[in-house]
């Protein structure tokens, strides 16, 4: 390989894009970053620390010391800091000491995985300190191990999902474990966000809960991505204050960041919209070159089908280039057996690959950095995702290469045109909401179950809000109040109708026609959105096509196929306002917060190539869901409209085009995907008495979405304006204000209308 530095990778990777063009819109050097080492802490005993030593890590770095020591002296602490910083070493090294000293005292490791969860155990496992005892108990774990886990182990290694039905149900048995039970490590916490994260929250107090009853106090350390106020986001997700700890020490090489946007292409979209190359493809191009110039390189594409023809056209490029360099580049995705996951990352590290196409399941648990070059086919959601997929780049004294290759998105368009949003912009904090009575009554209907309630443990679950669902439970007959707390009142617990991952409530069985093998799990409010008939359903990589949706059995039969084209649902809303908890007036125009309900329905789908190319639409019959949940909203008042030089006949196209776009950028303000949220305009709204737009949570009861929108109104809506601006599209396309979801077929939409509206809104507001 040529001399590698991040920017000759990039001059030669620009040589090679056809017809001459440029399709930069911005480029970056990141400096390198020297470690700091620090002496090993005198708590350290010295078989400990020599364990650490022969596994390669010859004293910690600043970082990792501080946060270690917070967690030797009892208090709780998050570690934000970069990708390969050496976050893990932050709560081993306590839990070693700690499981070192006492032969009673025991650990409890959570991960959002269990690749990353199995990956953390294989470190424990290697320092090789008999004391220790780690063990996965996970639903991989075979119930003849179970027991031994439950009996001996002392560092058990296990999942959110694990913990609520596996452990806390079965707390008893569990006993002696609990007692002594020192240190809870919660890792890549910046991930448990929305429904999920608000889950988690109220699992971990259920955790701490039942570890007081058994006479201990374990120490919560959290490891985080770098994250906007992580010492409140991991207090929020713990329930315990902590101690944040941000200043990395580790090294870094110097990085060139390339912001790229694909051209359009010649292709059409919905309603003859053009489309550009698909990012995808574009990544698999850019894989080819840095291959070719022997760079080790990583690409991120968002789905597993897109990551295995990522791969694929890589591999058919090199080939005609050097039938040798074909076979040097892989794809990588979840479903991989333990094995083949180690393998490929081994192949990796080596140099036996150059290349890999993968999903995000190597953003997490895998220590692979200090490649030459990682590409991004679109933005992997968060920016914390993003610095994670970035942080595999970069070598201690050599340069490395980030090319953020942006989707036909409004998100996408908008970052790629305002660079500091993505290199200056502080990591967004986590959202989430454990006050959600929909998430809150079935989590306190487990911990009854668990334990009866009582006033004072109430406290820890939300306070007055806890003690209403609590009061609602007993009127369903679920609770029963006595002088002593309030017990559950079921024959059988009910963790197992709990879905910590969705909104609770009995599921949606995806199973194979064929075999009769259940595949996975639907939320019954998703099902018709993701498990409608002819969807595409993706299952450990492999691709399903669903042919019959079944609502009141519960159940999606699929069949095994693999199309060329992808789904879209499209479907029709409505929204009524049922109560308004915050309004902001300003000239002509207000901005409300409350409480709604939504109507949608399914109506069709699109099917669509991995270009972009529409092939057609087919419609569906679906019944109309339900769904009560928290909105944002703002209202336009005709003198405002007018202003703005919106006449009538133009004003549903304009507001209708500022939903969709706002709908895409809403993401860049709050942890959620454009899929967890919903919208609606509208000319005149019966329950407003003007033209209206919404944005809805997608979840009941909310997800904390719709108040961080709120709260970020105006730099939110601004990014809005800002990525319609800088599509340079005539009237409108996927790029900034098509929507893959209308149920409306994208019409009407007025991109010139939606520019002079959200002007004109934003102008009443200053």
């Amino acid at each position: 390989m040529r001399e590698n530095t991040g920017r000759g990778l990039l001059d030669r990777v620009l040589a090679g894009v056809p017809g001459g063009e440029n399709p930069l819109t911005h480029v970056r050097d990141l400096p390198e970053r020297q470690a700091l080492p620090v002496d090993w802490p005198d708590w350290v005993p010295a078989r400990v620390r020599e364990a650490f030593v022969r596994c390669g890590v010859a004293a910690p770095w600043a970082h990792q010391a501080e946060a270690a020591g917070h967690a030797h002296a009892g208090r709780n602490v998050v570690i934000a800091t970069g990708t390969a910083s050496g976050k893990s070493l932050a709560y081993q090294l306590p839990v070693a000491v700690a499981l070192s000293a006492n032969p009673r005292a025991t650990a409890l490791y959570l991960a959002p995985t269990k690749a990353l969860s199995a990956d953390q155990l294989r470190s424990a496992c290697a320092l090789d300190l008999p004391k220790l005892r780690p063990a996965a108990y996970d639903g991989d774990t075979p119930m003849a191990e179970r027991d031994w886990v439950r009996a001996h182990a002392r560092w058990v290694f296990t999942n959110p999902d694990m913990l609520h039905r596996g452990v806390l149900p079965a707390h008893g048995r569990w006993a002696a474990f609990f007692r002594k039970l020192a240190y809870v490590v919660v890792d890549e916490c910046h991930g448990y966000r929305g429904v999920f994260g608000s889950h988690v929250a109220l699992l971990l107090r259920r955790l701490r809960r039942v570890a007081r009853r058994y006479g201990s106090d374990p120490v919560f350390v959290l490891a985080s991505a770098t994250v906007t106020d992580p010492a409140a986001s991991a207090s929020r997700l713990s329930g315990v204050d902590c101690v944040a700890v941000t200043a990395d020490a580790s090294p870094r090489g110097a990085r060139t960041v390339a912001l790229w946007e694909p051209p359009l292409s010649e292709l059409t979209g919905e309603n003859g919209a053009p489309v550009r190359r698909a990012a995808a493809a574009e990544a698999a191009r850019i894989l080819t070159d840095l291959v070719v110039e022997g760079a080790r390189t990583l690409a991120f594409v968002r789905s597993r089908r897109g990551a295995e023809l990522t791969a694929l056209s890589a591999r058919r490029a090199l080939s005609e280039v050097d039938p040798g360099l074909a076979g040097r580049v892989a794809a990588y995705r979840a479903g991989y057996l333990p094995e083949e996951r180690r393998a490929l990352e081994d192949a990796l590290a080596s140099g036996e690959l150059l290349g890999v196409a993968s999903t995000n399941a190597l953003e997490l648990g895998v220590d692979i950095a200090g490649l030459d070059a990682v590409v991004m086919a679109g933005y992997p959601g968060t920016l914390a995702s993003f610095w994670q997929q970035a942080g595999r780049a970069g070598r201690a004294g050599d340069g490395a290469l980030v090319v953020f290759v942006a989707r036909d998105d409004p998100l996408d368009t908008y970052l790629v045109h305002n660079p500091s949003a993505v290199l200056d912009k502080p990591v967004e904090a986590t959202v989430l909401d454990p006050g959600n009575p929909y998430v809150l009554a079935p989590q306190l209907a487990c911990a009854a179950s668990e334990l009866p309630l009582t006033p004072a443990c109430l406290a820890d679950f939300g306070g007055a809000a806890a003690t209403r669902v609590v009061e609602d439970l007993v009127a369903d007959g679920l609770l029963r109040r006595r002088p002593t707390g309030w017990y559950w009142t079921g024959r059988e617990r009910p963790h197992a109708n709990v879905d910590i991952r969705g909104s609770g409530g009995e599921q949606v069985a995806v199973v194979e026609a064929d075999s009769g093998r259940m595949l996975g799990t639907v939320n019954p409010g998703s099902a018709c959105v993701t498990v409608h008939p002819g969807a595409v359903y993706l299952h450990q990589g492999a691709s399903y096509v669903v042919d019959e949706l079944d609502l009141d059995s519960g159940l999606a039969l699929v069949h095994a196929e693999d199309p060329e084209w992808t789904t879209s649902p499209r479907e029709v809303v409505d929204i009524s306002v049922l109560s308004t908890a915050q309004r902001r007036e300003h000239g002509g125009m207000a901005v409300c917060l409350g409480e709604v309900g939504v109507t949608a329905q399914v109506v069709g789908y699109l099917r669509r190539l991995p270009t972009g190319e529409v092939l057609d639409q087919i419609p569906l019959d679906l019944p109309e869901r339900t769904l009560s949940t928290r909105a944002v909203w703002y209202t336009i008042s005709e003198e405002l409209l007018g202003a703005a030089g919106l006449t009538p006949a133009r004003v549903p196209g304009a507001l209708h085009a500022a939903e969709h776009a706002a709908i895409g950028l809403l993401p860049l303000f709050a942890t959620c995907d454009r899929w967890d949220i919903g919208g609606v305009s509208t000319a005149m709204h019966p329950d407003t008495g003007a033209a209206t737009v919404f944005v809805h949570d997608g979840h009941p009861g909310g997800a904390g979405f719709a108040d961080r929108a709120f709260a970020a109104f105006t730099p939110w809506l601004t990014a809005t304006r800002d990525a319609i601006a800088a599509c340079e599209c005539p009237s409108g396309c996927p790029s900034c204000v098509q929507s893959p979801k209308c149920g409306n077929g994208n019409e009407p939409l007025d991109k010139a209308g939606a520019l002079a509206l959200l002007t004109a809104v934003l102008a009443a507001m200053n």
